[in-house]
């Protein structure tokens, strides 16, 4: 995360990151609310936070490559906030749906902050430390997938058909429309963050572990989510497109001359 991006690159990351984490918390809260920690259809208050306020950021990445501009993808620098399991910690905490002790918000944190002054006190250390988070997720991923039996993995793939539209229809809908309307954009921006990320499946077991009542839930929870993950890749995109060309794109809106890019301080003469 670097915190020497422009004004623009957080007003729009801060204001995806919210939208996104509405989108997830607030059908969290109802469901969690109307029918307790079992939610219903499988879907628990548990992965509907998790997996649908958390986004992929490769892909994101890779829309605005196609659409967006040098703001938009700066963005993601803030959007990198809902990956891993904070943001479901917090939700889970501020809505009641989970006994979060405060130190084990703090310890989740407290490494975000830490990887924040190291990657910017030296750019060597960011190169280092930035495919530690991708090398986790498969082995975290076989661990959760060896306490899972097929059964198990037969029905969460159905709630994981839902929790994939869902994240789709929900994200979408708060994501563009916040795009739209506080940001004043096209909208293809909130269109690309509506997916579900790759780590978002090991969310549940790292919830279970600060508060065990949870662990009952967590096999088709996790079953759940790596399936929303799946079918979020492949609508997620075809949203973004049809959002663009219905909405505009950033290309739409670049003047003549070239695309607009972030403003960089002016670098020191050298002799």
């Amino acid at each position: 995360i670097n915190i020497r991006q422009t004004p623009e690159v957080l007003k729009r990351g801060l204001v995806l990151l919210v939208a996104k984490f509405l989108a997830g918390f607030i059908p969290a809260l109802v469901v969690g609310k109307m029918f307790g920690p079992a939610g219903v259809l499988g879907l628990t208050p548990l992965v509907l936070l998790g997996s649908i306020s958390n986004s992929n950021g490769s892909l994101y990445l890779g829309l605005m490559g196609e659409y967006g501009d040098e703001i938009d993808a700066g963005a993601m620098s803030i959007l990198g906030i809902n990956d891993g399991p904070f943001l479901t910690l917090l939700g889970m905490g501020i809505g009641g749906l989970a006994n979060i002790p405060l130190m084990a918000l703090v310890a989740t944190v407290v490494p975000v902050i830490l990887g924040i002054v190291l990657g910017n006190l030296d750019v060597d250390v960011q190169k280092l430390l930035e495919p530690g988070g991708v090398m986790l997720i498969p082995f975290v991923g076989f661990a959760l997938g060896a306490g899972l039996n097929f059964k198990t993995i037969v029905s969460g793939g159905i709630s994981g058909l839902i929790l994939g539209l869902l994240t789709v229809v929900i994200s979408g809908l708060f994501c563009i429309l916040a795009d739209r309307t506080v940001l004043k954009r096209p909208g293809y921006a909130g269109a690309a963050v509506a997916s579900s990320a790759g780590n978002s499946v090991a969310t549940p077991a790292a919830v279970a572990m600060v508060d065990p009542s949870w662990q009952p839930y967590v096999a088709q929870a996790t079953a759940a989510a790596g399936a929303s993950v799946v079918i979020t890749a492949i609508l997620v995109p075809i949203l973004t497109t049809w959002a663009a060309k219905h909405f505009g794109s950033a290309k739409d809106l670049t003047p003549k001359g070239g695309s607009p890019r972030i403003e960089e301080q002016p670098r020191q003469a050298t002799a």
